[in-house]
C-alpha cells in the first residue's frame, strides 16, 4: 500500500511517498503539485519512507518536472534509500535534479 503526503509553506513544497512509488499513485502524485508551476515554491520529493520505485515513477518524476516548465526549477530528491539511489543513478537523473 502507498501514500503520500503534501506539506506546503511558502517556499516549499514536500511530497512524501510512503510505501511503493508506482503506477498506482500517479493521479495522486499529479494532484501534489498541480496548481505550483505558477510559483516561486521549491519543490523537495522525500523518499524516506519509500520501500521501491519503478520505471513509471521515473516518468512520473520527469513529468513533474515538465509540467512545473521551469529548467531552472528547484527540484530536489531527498532521503533516498542505497537501493533507489543505484537507480536514479542508472538512469542518470543527477543531472536534472539535486540530491539531498
Amino acid at each position: 500500500m502507498s501514500e503520500i503526503s503534501v506539506e506546503l509553506d511558502e517556499t516549499r513544497l514536500t511530497v512524501s511517498i510512503v510505501g511503493r512509488f508506482d503506477y498506482d499513485i500517479v493521479e495522486e502524485f499529479r494532484d501534489s503539485y498541480n496548481g505550483v508551476c505558477d510559483s516561486d515554491i521549491n519543490i523537495s520529493l522525500d523518499l524516506s519512507q519509500t520501500d521501491h520505485i519503478d520505471s513509471s515513477a521515473l516518468g512520473m518524476i520527469l513529468n513533474m518536472k515538465s509540467y512545473l516548465k521551469k529548467e531552472d526549477c528547484a527540484i530536489e530528491i531527498k532521503n533516498c534509500k542505497p537501493n533507489l539511489m543505484k537507480l536514479f543513478s542508472m538512469a542518470h537523473f543527477e543531472r536534472k535534479f539535486k540530491f539531498v
